[in-house]
C-alpha cells in the first residue's frame, strides 16, 4: 500500500450529492474506494451516485430515522466516515430567528455526533493500530475566525463541530479511531453560490484569499484522502483549514 492510498476502503460521505461532499466523494471514487453518499432528496442523490459511480442512500440526517437508514444501508466495517451534511443561515442581527439556531444545531452538530455514535460498531470493526478507522468532520473557517457575513448560528455551530471533533478524538484514540476536521474556505457550493455565482463578487472574494483563488475540488478531496490514508494515520484531534491562507 502506498503512503496516500485509500484503495479498497469503504467510505461514507454525507451530503455527497453536491458541493464539497461531491468533491470529496469524487476524489475517493477516483482513488479506488467504495463510496456511499447520502442526501435528503432521493432523485438528487441517485443522480449524483450514478455520475460518480458510487452507492446512493436517501436519508434526512437531521432525524433519528434518517441516521438509522444510512447506518443500516452500510454493511460490515467502515473505514472512513465523512460528516459533511450541513446547512447555513444568514440574517441581520435584529432579525435573526431562533429557529435558525435550532435547525443548524440539529444538522451541523447533533447530526455529526449521533451519526458518528451510530457508526461506531462499523468503525471499530475496521480499526487497527497501524491503520485506524477515520472520522472526518467538515467544519468551516467561519468557526475559526469571525466572518463578515451575519451567519451567527452557522459560525457558532461550526465552532461547535471543531470542539466536538477534539472531544471525540480524545475519547476514541484508544480504540484506534481518529477524528479530525477540515475547515474549508471559499469553494463552489450551494452555500456559497449566492456570492460566487456573481463574477464581480467572486473576483472580490478570490482577491481576499492569500493564495488568490477559490478552492478547487482537488484541494478538498486531497485533504480528505490524506486524512484517510497511511500518511494521516498519526493525526487526530486536528482542525485543518483548507482556505488558501485566509485564517492565517
Amino acid at each position: 500500500m502506498t503512503l496516500f492510498s485509500v484503495e479498497g476502503k469503504k467510505v461514507v460521505v454525507t451530503g455527497g450529492s453536491r458541493g464539497i461532499g461531491w468533491m470529496i466523494a469524487a476524489g475517493f471514487v477516483e482513488a479506488g474506494a467504495k463510496v456511499y453518499i447520502s442526501a435528503r432528496k432521493t432523485a438528487e442523490v441517485e443522480k449524483a451516485a450514478a455520475k460518480l459511480g458510487c452507492v446512493a442512500v436517501a436519508a434526512d440526517l437531521s432525524t433519528p430515522e434518517g441516521v438509522a437508514t444510512l447506518a443500516e444501508a452500510v454493511e460490515g466495517p467502515l473505514h472512513v466516515l465523512v460528516n459533511n451534511a450541513g446547512a447555513t443561515w444568514g440574517a441581520p442581527l435584529e432579525e435573526y430567528p431562533e429557529h435558525a439556531f435550532d435547525k443548524l444545531w440539529g444538522i451541523n452538530v447533533k447530526g455529526v455526533f449521533y451519526l458518528t455514535q451510530r457508526f461506531l460498531p462499523h468503525l471499530r470493526a475496521a480499526a487497527g493500530a497501524d491503520d485506524p478507522a477515520r472520522v472526518i468532520n467538515i467544519g468551516s473557517i467561519d468557526g475559526i475566525r469571525v466572518p463578515e457575513m451575519e451567519n451567527y448560528a452557522y459560525s457558532a455551530a461550526k465552532a461547535g463541530v471543531h470542539m466536538l471533533t477534539r472531544h471525540l478524538a480524545r475519547q476514541l484514540a484508544p480504540e484506534h479511531i481518529t477524528v479530525n476536521a477540515i475547515a474549508p474556505g471559499p469553494f463552489d457550493s450551494k452555500m456559497m453560490s449566492f456570492a460566487l455565482d456573481d463574477p464581480a463578487t467572486r473576483e472580490l472574494i478570490a482577491a481576499g484569499v492569500p493564495l488568490g483563488r477559490i478552492g478547487r475540488p482537488d484541494d478538498m478531496a486531497g485533504a480528505a484522502i490524506f486524512l484517510s490514508s497511511r500518511a494521516g494515520a498519526y493525526l487526530t484531534g486536528a482542525v485543518i483549514p483548507v482556505d488558501g491562507g485566509i485564517s492565517a
